[in-house]
């Protein structure tokens, strides 16, 4: 029996026991890939059937996915090992109709390379994947055909995030893909979270040589005929694409003018400050700072608060327009936050003596500490200039509060990046979990609860929302830094860091509290003596990881994440409207997975 939408939410428990809870990595056990036809296509029938009842003017969010997921298993009496394939199949059935609903020349098809003989493949790779060389030998070529006679544009790649900033920058509105169950988990479900129309097909096996899938549905998603939809499904698209919009130099130029003008500045990682006109270049640093990377997601949580206390008309069936409607001092604001994020990240780099940001050399290292010490000291300035300035076309008590706010978060960020300082200096090292979730609470949450704060500030009264914006913020804060933590045990060959940065550094993580609360004596003083050198080899690096793993150090910092994310949903279904309790849902979900 199918249980309705409002019955799945209600019988929702306040914790999700581990075994059920979609907030929990899920075993490889539930990633196999029905070895039966039959099997794949009794589910996918009844995949269609489920989807066909579903409401289809809102996401579907991961809870009610897995849990209808299951239910389709449990009535087709199959195991629960294929619970990610059936996700897999409940999603594309549900988007179809989204999917339909976008003209072919604004889809695009992802396609895994695996599906190529890789020992005759003549192709080679760029930095957006595999460049087929058309020669006919194996099905990417007629794949690849079928789409781009119809007008797609077609990616040969793992699931990356080149397919989001596709999707971010403009070129395409929907996506259809080819992957194994683990791209396809990680690489995808951003995409879905975000609203994005997206029909996929598994591949057999994960073995990233000559796998194989049901081409036959391959082609089928392909060939999906264009139709106008009958319901429009909310999408936080528009708003991703406006916040990204922001940090185009054009735009940019017009939401925060330069004072001192010129041309923009692209000097090569050997351009020195003497080479700039000394009264242009620190604004003409800052400007091209703000232009490096990101994911632009604090103005984003701005934009769409904001939205969301108005009706959410942006990520409605009008959508696009809506988000250009967007009041100017709003899109001000939101531009503030981030250009106070950008000034932390200055000065962090310079604390932390980071090499890289965003791919590039940090601007301490670029520039010296001095300058970029200035330009930091700059963007702040620039940030509270952007807010002040909506005065004069904003209630004066607005700007007032706004601008009080972001002086408190900027306050307590200072505090407890002071605290851990204080920490990396001090002789005892000695540090409890709950001391250093007190660091991340005041280094990470103050940012979170700013900007939701100004969007929902934006749109009227905000005291009924205070509190439990500033314990949600709190919550989402801490497994957020938790998660940072876990993130410094895996290179990231982008920003050409090492692993256990933070051991080197000998700075107060959750990891490090947790491995001196649960070691013994011994243990735990050599672990003291491995930490704040950043000199340390691979061989040091290799006995903390192996100190964290006999503490049980990354299981622990897992659950206290799933915590406080189960708690960030729980915060958020008590508020109203709807719109923002889908936004709390969505920034959770996506920053915390």
């Amino acid at each position: 029996m199918t249980v309705p939408p409002d019955d799945i939410r209600a019988t929702r428990p306040a914790v999700p026991e581990p075994a059920n809870d979609p907030l929990v990595p899920k075993p490889d056990r539930l990633k196999r890939v029905p070895a039966a036809r039959e099997v794949r296509d009794r589910i996918r029938q009844q995949a269609s059937r489920i989807a066909s009842e579903l409401d289809k003017t809102r996401r579907l969010d991961k809870y009610e996915l897995e849990t209808r997921s299951r239910l389709i298993l449990e009535e087709l009496s199959e195991p629960e090992d294929y619970l990610g394939w059936t996700m897999v199949a409940l999603a594309s059935a549900f988007w179809r109709d989204q999917v339909a609903a976008t003209p072919y020349q604004r889809r695009l098809l992802l396609l895994p390379h695996c599906l190529r003989d890789a020992k005759s493949c003549p192709a080679h790779y760029n930095e957006l994947g595999l460049l087929c060389k058309g020669c006919g030998a194996c099905r990417l070529h007629d794949l690849r055909d079928r789409a781009e006679r119809l007008g797609y544009s077609v990616l040969i790649a793992e699931g990356s995030p080149v397919v989001m900033q596709i999707i971010l920058s403009g070129h395409a509105d929907a996506l259809i893909g080819v992957s194994c169950l683990d791209v396809l988990e990680r690489s995808l479900e951003k995409i879905l979270l975000a609203g994005i129309p997206c029909m996929a097909v598994p591949l057999f096996e994960s073995t990233c040589r000559n796998t194989k899938t049901d081409e036959d549905w391959v082609e089928e998603m392909i060939d999906t005929p264009y139709g106008p939809a009958k319901a429009r499904t909310e999408t936080y698209v528009h708003l991703l694409r406006a916040a990204k919009r922001m940090f185009q130099p054009e735009e940019l130029e017009w939401l925060a003018p330069r004072i001192r003008g010129g041309p923009w500045l692209t000097p090569t990682d050997g351009a020195e400050p003497a080479a700039l006109d000394p009264l242009a270049s620190t604004e003409a640093i800052a400007y091209d700072f703000l232009l490096k990377g990101g994911k632009r997601a604090r103005p984003f949580v701005t934009l769409a608060a904001y939205d969301a206390m108005t009706g959410a008309a942006a990520t409605g069936a009008g959508g696009a327009e809506a988000a250009t409607q967007i009041p100017e001092a709003v899109r001000r604001i939101a531009l503030a936050v981030e250009v106070f994020h950008k000034a932390s990240l200055v000065h962090d780099d310079i604390e932390d003596d980071d090499s890289y940001r965003y791919g590039h050399r940090a601007l301490h290292r670029k520039f010296g500490t001095a300058v970029a010490i200035n330009v930091g000291d700059y963007l702040v300035g620039l940030g509270y200039r952007l807010v002040a300035e909506q005065r004069n076309r904003l209630d004066a008590q607005i700007v007032a509060d706004i601008l009080a706010q972001l002086a408190e978060a900027h306050t307590r960020l200072t505090e407890g990046q002071g605290a851990e300082l204080a920490w990396c200096h001090a002789p005892e090292k000695s540090l409890a979990p709950l001391d250093a979730i007190k660091i991340y609470a005041l280094k990470t949450a103050p940012a979170f609860e700013a900007t939701l704060y100004a969007g929902i500030r934006l749109a009227g009264p905000v005291q009924h929302y205070r509190q439990p914006i500033a314990r949600y913020a709190r919550h989402l804060g801490v497994a957020f830094q938790i998660l940072n933590d876990l993130d410094d045990w895996q290179p990231k060959d982008e920003n050409k860091r090492s692993a256990g940065g933070d051991v080197l550094h000998g700075h107060p993580t959750v990891l490090l509290a947790l491995a001196l609360k649960n070691l013994d004596g011994r243990d735990r003083d050599e672990l003291l003596t491995l930490l704040g050198d950043p000199a340390a080899g691979t061989e040091a690096l290799s006995r903390v990881d192996c100190l964290y793993q006999q503490a049980g150090v990354y299981e622990a910092a897992r659950a206290l994440v799933d915590k406080h994310h189960q708690r960030t949903r729980e915060l958020a279904d008590g508020l109203r409207p709807d719109a923002l309790r889908h936004l709390l849902h969505y920034l959770a979900d996506n920053l915390l997975e």
